[in-house]
């Protein structure tokens, strides 16, 4: 009778500590993108992007961005929805080779976690996005792929740095066929 007892709390407190010391949080995904240009800033959702992206619809505080951006809702919708097809691996490689890195850390202060002061924090955020978002796509992403795979619940998006990025760069189509193409051939010729 003494050893069931013993037994009995020995177990319960095993379980207890292993709630408590194991017990891994759930993975958080971005519910917002909080953007900002100069001294304002706007925050949608991104259920309300998906939305958009997939039926059109937009809530008054996304048509408002939308109507700003003097861009045919359309073609937003197309760069929203372009998926880019990369196997795990590839990426993976791409984004801890130079050009990834390089790549990452100019990203980085343009898409960032909020209350990132580093562009450390800021690349492993992006590179977890990426990773995620390939993951949710089945080896597919697109845009809203990689802010729902986005690791922290506020993704901010920091219009004039790319603003600053995008006068070197002609077109957002330029930029992704550029890193999504180039490199990749090159990757998938050392495979």
């Amino acid at each position: 009778m003494k050893f069931s007892k013993n037994l009995i709390s020995k177990l319960f407190l095993i379980l207890t500590i292993n709630q408590f010391f194991f017990n891994t949080p759930k993975i958080q995904a971005a519910e917002n993108i909080k953007i900002i240009y100069s001294m304002f800033s706007r925050t949608i959702t991104v259920k309300n992007l998906k939305d958009f992206a997939e039926n059109g619809n937009s809530s008054n505080n996304l048509k408002r961005i939308l109507n700003a951006t003097n861009t045919p809702h359309n073609k937003i919708q197309t760069v929203l929805n372009k998926n880019v097809e990369i196997p795990i691996t590839i990426a993976s490689k791409l984004l801890y080779s130079e050009i990834g890195n390089v790549f990452l850390t100019r990203l980085s202060s343009i898409i960032h976690t909020p209350k990132t002061n580093d562009e450390r924090t800021g690349m492993l955020a992006l590179r977890a996005s990426v990773i995620q978002g390939i993951d949710l796509g089945n080896g597919k992403i697109n845009l809203i792929k990689f802010f729902e795979g986005y690791p922290t619940e506020t993704v901010i998006l920091n219009v004039n740095n790319l603003s600053k990025v995008m006068n070197k760069v002609e077109s957002i189509s330029e930029l992704l066929d550029f890193f999504t193409n180039k490199p990749l051939k090159n990757l998938k010729q050392v495979e």
